[in-house]
């Protein structure tokens, strides 16, 4: 019986196109169903991935079943895989009990007292970006501002798919730009460059469609219908639940760990909860139970992925790409262009910029060093071609975990991806910085 350790250690093996079939199975399964039956809600997630799943374990005819299960599980146990299932517990731990002792009301309040109807979208569009340029994560933004959008939309008479779609996108911009990000931290460490510098070159692609997109939010066919704002100043007691969240902002500027914010801000919130009588302890208790729970769809599919991914990667999956990716190379332009593809048609499969960004990093910096492209630059195209791919994808961990925090108004995937506009605008962005590149 081999360990887990020798599963890791063991080579990928040799490249192959059939490595890659258990994607072609989940794209048939769940986008060619639900495009067929239209209607995305007819084959869950989690239903997807683990046929597609099973077709992984049944590769390889060569292996036995044992180990593969071994290597399977191996990518489930995956590191980037835990800590962001982690922070998956924490958030729905978080958003719970800022619910339950009305922190999110509390929010909506303020909100609409203070800021004008017409700018509530773009407004949460540039706080999502604010919190997660502080925090270094988009999850972990997103986790805290969804559950206040939702309850915005619901107040004010607005499109959940574009309020949260401002959300998200807001999310995406920080996290893309954030000097504590893990995609930052992977894209600078692999072409050994400074973090600010690649913040520089990222700004020069995504500052328009950033600046573009809070104008189309303020664009009146989002607006209005709007509910008027509310007359009555807010009382004392909706700027104390209020608190939770400013702290997560003001610490997560002072760099502390986003998993570390959202513990402290669940403590928080029970602390106000029982000062204000609103619940006892074993109330909170039962909250923050319900709230961890309530993400078990998307910590299913987390685990799941992962061990595709990593099946996929032992089959000779990711390198059948990155060998095909580096054919098609001949000068320093199509060497920019070959190394967003390779971030991008990895981060595609493995839904997770981080890891893409990981397995692309080694290969972009050898190209780059051939023909000549700026590490600083190779790490701006690393970093933004995995957000924009990372927010195009409906199985990508920030949808998914904003349909979870969602689930009380029943919105998918592919509703909220028709309100989220930044990816797109970034893409775009993306392209043409390319395509202006010298070759």
């Amino acid at each position: 019986m081999h360990t887990a350790g020798s599963s890791e250690t063991k080579p990928w093996r040799e490249a192959s196109i059939k490595a890659l079939i258990p994607f072609v199975v989940f794209v048939i399964f769940y986008f060619g169903f639900s495009i067929l039956t239209r209607d995305f809600s007819k084959v869950p997630m989690t239903v997807a991935f683990i046929i597609s799943s099973a077709a992984a374990l049944i590769l390889n005819h060569k292996e036995k079943l044992g180990k593969k299960i071994e290597i399977f599980a191996l990518g489930m146990g995956n590191k980037d895989i835990m800590i962001m299932c982690l922070v998956f517990i924490l958030a729905g731990a978080f958003t719970a009990s800022a619910q339950a002792m009305g922190g999110v009301d509390a929010a909506v309040e303020i909100s609409k007292y203070f800021i004008p109807s017409q700018f509530i979208i773009s407004g949460l569009f540039v706080v999502s970006a604010l919190i997660s340029l502080a925090v270094g994560t988009s999850c972990g933004t997103i986790a805290a501002v969804v559950p206040i959008a939702v309850a915005l939309s619901q107040s004010m008479g607005l499109n959940p798919a574009v309020v949260i779609g401002a959300t998200i996108g807001g999310a995406m911009f920080g996290d893309n730009l954030s000097l504590i990000s893990d995609t930052t931290i992977a894209s600078t460490r692999t072409q050994n460059v400074e973090m600010r510098d690649k913040m520089i070159c990222n700004l020069k692609i995504v500052i328009l469609p950033a600046f573009l997109c809070v104008l189309l939010y303020m664009l009146p066919v989002f607006t209005t219908n709007t509910v008027s704002n509310a007359v009555n100043p807010p009382d004392i007691q909706a700027y104390i639940k209020v608190i939770p969240y400013i702290l997560l902002l003001i610490l997560g500027v002072a760099g502390i760990n986003v998993m570390f914010l959202l513990l402290a801000g669940t403590i928080l919130n029970t602390i106000i909860g029982i000062a204000f009588g609103l619940f006892d302890i074993w109330g909170a208790f039962s909250f923050m139970g319900d709230g961890t729970t309530s993400m078990a769809n998307t910590l299913i599919v987390a685990l799941l992925a992962g061990g595709m991914l990593c099946m996929v990667r032992y089959n000779g999956g990711i390198s059948y790409i990155i060998n095909k990716t580096q054919h098609l190379i001949k000068n320093k332009k199509s060497c920019e262009f070959g190394i967003t593809f390779l971030v991008g048609i990895i981060n595609l499969f493995t839904a997770n910029n981080t890891v893409a960004i990981i397995t692309a990093g080694p290969i972009a910096k050898e190209l780059s060093n051939k023909y000549n492209v700026d590490p600083k630059r190779t790490a701006s195209l690393l970093d933004t071609t995995s957000c924009f791919v990372q927010g195009i994808i409906p199985y990508g961990a920030q949808i998914l975990i904003a349909t979870s925090l969602a689930a009380s108004i029943s919105i998918s995937s592919f509703s909220i991806m028709k309100g989220l506009f930044y990816p797109a605008l970034m893409g775009i962005g993306l392209f043409i910085s390319l395509c202006l590149a010298k070759k």
